[in-house]
């Protein structure tokens, strides 16, 4: 077989070859090419040491040269090429204390991460597959290179990572991987929240993001994501539901586009649920508030995650808004009014999360809730295109308009605007400066 690397890549891969050394494309981008999927990064491996590497190459930069690491510059277009290496003890379970450059490339291969990412190529030679990476990308297997347990114990994000590619390629996990990530998931607690961040925002926006429901089977979620353990443990006996609180997640997830917003949003809608549950006498499970308290659990959860702020802001405003609407279909002043609160621009992302939350429920009464949701829908077009005033910004008039009326600046002017809004969201025609003008004259001149 033979790959299609960037032209820059196999300039690197001559230049050393011409030089003695030997080099070749390495890890993802090798597995991606012959899965026919498009390569994020080339990421090149050479036995030439990083000074030897620097002296060959006009514009370097040395990105981790400690490790071995340097990047060589085309333009704006960057190239990592790292010495082949042994790595030393892994005291941290994420990083190497020390590594050893070496020039044998199966000692490279051997301390990577999975079969289907051991794998090299050049034009020359072809692929070198040591540890049987073409047979597990043909059976559809992610396998550990080696001892699986030396793998986990080395770097603990690796036991993420297996699940995380097993949703991003809709592969198994082979039984004695499996094995060690399971005895070795609570090793996980030492890698930090930004990776493990990562790795769950990679697979959330996958096209499998049930394979989190494997994690949580391997004890993985208890230490990542503890609060899906107890939604996978909350079931939800009412006639809406078909699953528990975690699996009805899952599946809202998979109904709502592949971003991480609307997918952490998805997952989190109903993070309130265990803490909010009640019975009935008749047997029926109630989440009353939900929302209110899965927002602030939310809001733990994704800044304990390090998510930027208008992340933050997004998937919580998703939670919060995500049942709106089920009480029937609301009246265009009070739906107007509502829409105020929520922000016009935040309302495709409210729409976006209950029609995924539909999806995932039972189909008792879905006809009657989809209908309601149309029905706000095409509320919303109007109100879009007809320009109705939804913010005191969108007033004909303002503060200045105000000040001179006579009204001075300060808490009254604030209420002024707040009244006048109120007014115009109940009969948008009145918001003319005219009309706004004689309301605060009859009611705060006379």
């Amino acid at each position: 077989m033979r790959i299609n690397m960037p032209e820059n890549a196999n300039r690197i891969i001559e230049t050393l070859e011409a030089a003695g050394y030997e080099a070749y494309i390495v890890g993802g981008c090798v597995r991606d090419s012959i899965l026919g999927r498009s390569p994020g990064d080339w990421d090149i491996t050479t036995s030439a040491k990083p000074e030897q590497i620097k002296a060959l190459f006009r514009r370097t930069v040395d990105t981790g040269i400690q490790h071995g690491t340097v990047t060589v510059m085309f333009g704006k277009e960057g190239y990592e090429v790292t010495t082949y290496r042994i790595d030393g003890e892994y005291t941290d379970h994420r990083r190497p204390d020390k590594v050893l450059f070496t020039t044998n490339l199966k000692e490279d291969l051997k301390r990577r991460d999975f079969t289907i990412n051991a794998m090299a190529y050049n034009h020359r030679n072809g692929i070198i597959d040591i540890f049987g990476g073409v047979e597990d990308l043909e059976n559809q297997v992610i396998r550990a290179v080696g001892v699986a347990e030396e793998r986990f114990s080395e770097d603990a994000l690796r036991i993420l990572r297996a699940v995380r590619f097993s949703g991003q390629l809709d592969f198994s996990i082979d039984e004695d991987t499996q094995a060690a990530m399971k005895k070795l998931a609570g090793t996980l607690s030492k890698i930090s929240a930004e990776r493990i961040r990562v790795e769950l925002d990679k697979l959330f926006v996958s096209d499998h993001p049930e394979k989190l429901i494997m994690a949580y089977e391997m004890g993985i979620t208890t230490v990542v994501l503890p609060e899906f353990d107890r939604m996978m443990e909350q079931e939800q006996n009412n006639p809406y539901h078909l699953y528990n609180v975690g699996v009805h997640s899952i599946y809202t997830m998979k109904a709502i586009d592949a971003d991480s917003i609307c997918r952490w949003a998805a997952l989190l809608h109903d993070v309130g649920k265990p803490d909010t549950h009640t019975r009935d006498d008749k047997g029926i499970d109630h989440f009353y508030g939900h929302n209110v308290v899965g927002t602030d659990i939310a809001k733990k959860v994704l800044r304990r995650m390090k998510w930027d702020n208008d992340t933050i802001k997004q998937v919580s405003k998703m939670v919060y808004w995500h049942d709106y609407g089920m009480g029937g279909i609301p009246s265009v002043v009070r739906f107007r009014k509502t829409l105020a609160e929520m922000g016009a621009g935040f309302f495709p992302l409210y729409d976006k999360i209950k029609r995924a939350d539909m999806a995932a429920q039972s189909d008792y009464r879905y006809d009657e809730k989809k209908a309601i949701v149309d029905a706000i829908e095409e509320m919303y077009r109007k109100i879009m295109a007809d320009g109705d005033c939804l913010t005191i910004k969108e007033l004909a008039i303002n503060g200045r308009d105000l000040k001179e009326m006579g009204i001075a600046p300060g808490k009254q002017m604030g209420h002024i605007l707040e009244y006048l809004l109120e007014k115009v969201l109940e009969a948008p025609h009145i918001n003319t400066r005219e009309n706004l003008e004689k309301m605060v004259a009859d009611k705060y001149l006379k």
